[in-house]
């Protein structure tokens, strides 16, 4: 089922189709987390995000990434597997349950090797980081209240040209709705009007999945 509340079923499945393939692995995960998930499968990210993701990193050319919120590990096979053999990915999120799924599916990816997880709030692993510790590439799909403190840390951890990408930016198409005012939806809009007005970063929010903000370090 697509994410995109704007797309057809057919037409998700026609984009699905002309992006890189989803390979047995990935493939083999969706099953996976929709048999355990239930309705909480719905948080894996799109397989067109995917693809996008791992293309992005490829052309930023980060040796080094982290992401905020992993799941059952769709996100970060793809984030790992488009950087380079030496590079590293810092997992950050809370639930043993949902990333020892993660650790499986990164073994059979072959990508297990690039990744470092940490099970903790995010906000307080990120501060305590190493001063020096930069990050070229960043995802962020967690608490959407958490999304401000999140950006914040990664971003002064990021050189000129750092990318920061967010999920759920759309929020099922929410963030246009006055009459929504839940707590989610609420912060969601403060996060995407506070990073539009971030002189710091160039910004562009594109409909992928359930919608994704690219902020890039100037």
């Amino acid at each position: 089922m697509p994410k995109s509340s704007w797309l057809s079923e057919a037409l998700h499945g026609y984009i699905v189709d002309h992006s890189e393939p989803v390979d047995p692995v990935l493939r083999e995960l969706g099953e996976e987390t929709a048999r355990v998930a239930g309705p909480l499968a719905m948080m894996e990210i799109a397989p067109e995000q995917g693809a996008f993701m791992e293309l992005l990193v490829r052309l930023c050319g980060a040796k080094s990434a982290v992401e905020v919120g992993t799941f059952t590990g769709h996100s970060s096979i793809s984030i790992a597997r488009g950087l380079p053999d030496d590079g590293k990915l810092l997992c950050l999120d809370v639930s043993e349950e949902w990333t020892a799924i993660a650790r499986r599916y990164w073994e059979k990816a072959g990508v297990a090797d690039k990744i470092e997880l940490r099970l903790a709030p995010a906000a307080a692993t990120l501060a305590g980081l190493p001063q020096d510790m930069q990050f070229e590439f960043a995802f962020i799909d967690a608490d959407k209240q958490g999304y401000p403190a999140y950006y914040e840390e990664i971003l002064r951890r990021m050189p000129v040209g750092g990318l920061i990408v967010c999920d759920n930016v759309l929020w099922g198409g929410s963030v246009v709705d006055p009459e929504n005012q839940q707590e989610s939806t609420v912060a969601i809009r403060d996060f995407n009007d506070l990073v539009i007005a971030d002189e710091r970063v160039e910004v562009s929010m594109i409909p992928v999945g359930d919608g994704l903000l690219l902020a890039r370090k100037r």
